[in-house]
């Protein structure tokens, strides 16, 4: 398997992280470049979301990446934050169908268990994690870039993504879904997310 370059989305309207990496076959990481992309509350959404949108083809068309991974999130306790950050998945997405990229989605559970090998670490955590496997210095920061790095990690170790229930894939290129070949115990962590959101279990993430 060659090298592949992940770009990787932690979608917010105020702020959008955005961290690209590359992982060899080896599943060694190195960093090719992370930011956070700032729009000004006053601006009308519209405008806000043309700014993100316009922020990641330029990342796309400059760094060439084979995938974009973007943050899943698909319950929160603000239903106005939900709504914004939801229509930034929608852009990243539609960003990468137009470049012709893979687009996967991993919730957070996901991607904090990929870097930390737990789905409820906490941002720190996360943090400190994204850091070590990307031999930093220091954390990246704001928690938004770091996110998005661990989101890029993520895809690229574990590759596919999860669907509506939290265990069908929903990863595509060309607009075709595929399935990813998942270990047992990836199978076992998303039928378990699955299983918690049907019996109404509290999702960790709501506890932050």
């Amino acid at each position: 398997m060659a090298q592949q370059r992940v770009l990787g989305v932690d979608p917010g309207l105020t702020r959008c992280g955005l961290g690209c990496v590359d992982i060899d076959p080896r599943r060694q990481v190195r960093l090719v470049e992370v930011g956070v992309v700032r729009t000004p509350p006053h601006l009308s959404p519209e405008l806000r979301l043309l700014a993100i949108a316009e922020a990641l083809e330029d990342w796309i068309a400059r760094l060439g990446p084979g995938a974009v991974s973007i943050e899943r999130v698909f319950a929160q306790d603000n239903l106005r934050s939900v709504i914004s950050v939801a229509q930034v998945m929608g852009v990243a997405m539609v960003a990468g169908a137009r470049a012709g990229l893979e687009v996967a989605q991993h919730t957070p559970s996901e991607a904090k268990a990929a870097v930390t090998g737990s789905g409820t670490a906490d941002k720190a955590q996360v943090m400190a994690m994204v850091a070590r496997i990307l031999g930093l210095e220091g954390p990246p920061r704001p928690a938004d870039a770091a996110d998005a790095l661990a989101q890029a990690i993520c895809h690229g170790w574990r590759g596919g993504g999860t669907g509506v229930d939290g265990s069908t894939e929903m990863v595509s290129a060309a607009g075709a879904v595929r399935a990813s070949a998942r270990t047992p115990a990836q199978r076992q962590w998303a039928a378990a997310q699955a299983a918690a959101r049907r019996t109404g279990a509290v999702d960790p993430r709501r506890r932050r």
